[in-house]
């Protein structure tokens, strides 16, 4: 006989549609933290910035508070549930800067720096070990005898071996990772110096003997980690970029479904649907237009300066922008397929190449790390022949290792970075990756994106002189009521020659053409030249008429960077070729190149075209440096053998990037050659005093006559020559 059970009603048949009481307590403490936005800012750069753009969206209804981080160029808000970025956007756009919403569960994981955290942390315990256990040997040192040295390095033991298991973890974790796959690094012949220092020590002080090395082995430690804090926070600003780029998808889209329009995830998105973009909206996926006109900025994908005209048919691709009218899309492409996805793919596939690049270190490890073992190994077998005492033999063996432990090498090639460091952000370049400067030396190609880099990005009205300032009145008033940046750039012009807009009424801005409104009786139009019955010229240009008078042409220019011309002779005086490497058009990239004499120029490149250039310049046996803000730049950045961008640039421009160029001028890439050079040369110094350290206290290890207090002062006395001759840098 079977038993069969059928469901019962729930004893409480209300709790099964009730929230329980920790989603309440969720759905409360939600309501109550808000929601958080985070929006990158590329434009901000200084402490006016910070200031109007918390004041500002401060202001906005439903925002709690806004704090700008303006290293990272981004703005973290919190605001009531139901405000979203969205509605911030136009917001930041009035107070004058552009912004796109970022995905802040794509970026946690590259916010802090919890590596650099456990090695200070582990280099503080170790400093303050090495101090008492110095105070401890200096008595030892001066006749402590018998029982009063046995206490003293039991005491010393007591301190050194908890000190040496927590410290010196960092090395033993890569010996260890190494040794596994059959492979040696530099932290093998540390971690062997530490365990046998320690334990002959230990044994010595168990046998009441009069030599132990406590101190050397805390002071490597120390010196060590000294070495690897400076590399890692070297490092710790470089982040992924591929993830960067993920972060500045578009996370929610307007899909148009049977039941109207519902806001959805991206991921949510297939082939097929339709979704609506209003202006100042990003594009969430790759796709068809199938109704609207509008004006697209393609600049961070395709570095074109100037908005284009999207209608029915047009093809839009992810991560551009809608500037002035509202578009229905039909997707191709989402998520995955996209091509801002591709591009990422791109990006991570050159950053893995790039982190090919062996060091100058890393080269030196190669061959030290061998000879010293053979060398600690015939001095046991040496003595053991020769005196046939094992315990004596292991000792000197152990002091071998000791006094050859990398410890000036260790602090060699970080102790320099971080004093040309130092001297390159005085000059405004901040060096993101510890082998850059390295890489910066190689150098014999210099490939430069055009808009935003040797350009500022922003149009600038040319030739508002030329005109009747009646003509200049109306365009200023018809200018400020667009969104479009020559708009914006003639509107700003106007203002800043003192210009009252004339009284146009009925304003009304029409997408993909321009604006128009009534003067008195006449209709005025600002926009393109086709739409005011204008012939088209070669130059950028906005076009104004006035009832049926003439058209008349606005002309803008973009803005080149301060010292670019100078910038660019420098680098031709040093013998470097000079590319220009571009996605806009060709009349003014031709025009840039003309100006500031580069006689190798490309336009109209997309992000493939850049990165297949450099790439292939590459495989011609050309160390290239890659200059570059955009998007559309990030996977030339990433595989160039070393790359800049400015702090402008999109955070996944400068994450690709090793050097960020602080401000506006361009003059510090030149002079950062010299300074990489004369960095290696210091390395170079270094590894060199590091060598003649080793001919001098080598031998006297192999000999025995290594002491304690030799083995503690040589590696102090080596370390502290190698980081006065990096301090030479700074010069």
């Amino acid at each position: 006989m079977t038993a069969t059970f059928t469901p019962s009603a729930s004893a409480c048949p209300a709790c099964d549609a009730a929230p329980t009481a920790l989603e309440v307590a969720a759905a409360a403490r939600k309501a109550e933290e808000g929601e958080r936005i985070l929006l990158s800012v590329p434009a901000a750069h200084c402490a006016a910035c910070i200031s109007t753009l918390e004041k500002g969206l401060e202001a906005v209804p439903g925002v709690r508070s806004a704090r700008v981080n303006l290293t990272l160029k981004r703005v973290s808000v919190a605001a009531d549930p139901g405000v979203t970025a969205e509605k911030l956007i136009p917001e930041v756009r009035l107070l004058g800067y552009e912004a796109h919403e970022l995905d802040a569960g794509m970026l946690s994981a590259t916010d802090g720096d919890p590596a650099s955290r456990d090695l200070l942390m582990r280099l503080a315990v170790a400093g303050f070990a090495m101090m008492n256990i110095m105070l401890l040997s200096v008595a030892v040192w001066s006749g402590a005898e018998a029982a009063t040295r046995d206490l003293f390095h039991w005491i010393s033991a007591a301190i050194a071996l908890p000190t040496i298991v927590f410290s010196g973890q960092p090395f033993f974790r890569s010996a260890w990772s190494a040794l596994r796959v059959g492979r040696t690094n530099m932290d093998v012949p540390i971690s062997l110096g530490m365990i046998l220092a320690t334990g002959t020590s230990l044994f010595e002080t168990m046998q009441s003997g009069e030599h132990a090395y406590f101190d050397a082995a805390v002071s490597l430690t120390f010196f060590l980690l000294i070495g690897r804090y400076l590399d890692q926070r070297s490092r710790a600003a470089a982040r992924s970029a591929a993830r960067e780029l993920a972060a500045l998808e578009v996370p929610r889209a307007m899909r148009i479904g049977a039941a109207g329009e519902e806001i959805v995830p991206v991921a949510e998105l297939r082939a097929g649907d339709l979704v609506k973009i209003l202006p100042g909206v990003r594009v969430p996926a790759d796709g068809i237009v199938e109704t609207g006109e509008s004006e697209i900025d393609r600049s961070l994908l395709t570095g074109e300066s100037l908005p284009v005209f999207a209608g029915p048919g047009a093809e839009l691709a992810t991560g551009e922008v809608n500037l002035t009218g509202p578009l229905t899309l039909r997707v191709t492409a989402a998520g995955k397929d996209s091509s801002l996805h591709r591009l990422a793919d791109l990006v991570a596939v050159a950053e893995a190449g790039r982190g090919r690049y062996t060091s100058i270190a890393d080269r030196v490890v190669r061959y030290y790390t061998p000879t010293v073992h053979a060398v600690a190994f015939l001095t046991f077998v040496g003595w053991f022949w020769i005196a046939g005492d094992a315990r004596l033999s292991l000792n000197i063996a152990a002091a071998v290792l000791i006094v050859t432990c990398p410890c000036a090498l260790g602090l060699a090639v970080p102790a320099v970075m971080t004093a040309a460091s130092g001297r390159l952000f005085r000059k405004g370049l901040l060096i993101k990756d510890g082998t850059a400067l390295e890489r910066l030396a190689e150098v014999d190609t210099v490939v430069f994106d055009k808009t935003g880099t040797l350009t500022l990005g922003k149009p600038e009205a040319m030739n508002l002189d030329a005109h009747s300032g009646r003509a200049v009145q109306v365009a200023a008033a018809l200018a400020a009521a667009s969104s479009h940046p020559l708009a914006q750039a003639l509107a700003e012009a106007a203002r800043a020659a003192g210009v009252s807009p004339a009284p146009v009424k009925e304003l009304r801005e029409v997408p993909g053409y321009g604006v128009e409104g009534r003067l008195g009786a006449e209709t005025v139009r600002l926009g393109r030249a086709a739409w005011v019955g204008a012939e088209p010229g070669e130059t950028t240009a906005a076009w104004l008429r006035v009832g049926a008078g003439q058209p008349v042409e606005f002309t803008f220019a973009d803005r080149l960077r301060p010292d670019a011309e100078p910038m660019i002779a420098a680098l031709k005086s040093k013998g470097l070729q000079v590319h220009l490497l571009s996605g806009d058009a060709e009349p003014p990239v031709a025009a840039l190149a003309e100006r500031l004499g580069i006689a190798n120029w490309i336009s109209g490149a997309l992000p493939e075209d850049k990165a297949a250039f450099v790439a292939r310049l590459k495989a011609e046996g050309r160390r290239v440096l890659m200059v570059g803000d955009g998007l559309n730049d990030t996977a030339a950045l990433a595989g160039a053998h070393v790359s800049v961008s400015p702090a402008s640039a999109l955070d996944a421009a400068r994450t690709a990037s090793d050097i960020v160029m602080l401000g506006a001028s361009l003059a510090p890439v030149a002079e950062a050659a010299g300074v990489a050079r004369s960095a290696i040369a210091r390395i170079r110094e270094n590894i060199v005093i590091s060598n003649i350290y080793n001919l001098v206290a080598v031998p006297l290890a192999v000999l025995g006559y290594c002491t304690p207090l030799f083995a503690a002062l040589a590696m102090s006395s080596s370390s502290i020559t190698v980081t006065l001759n990096a301090l030479r840098v700074r010069r």
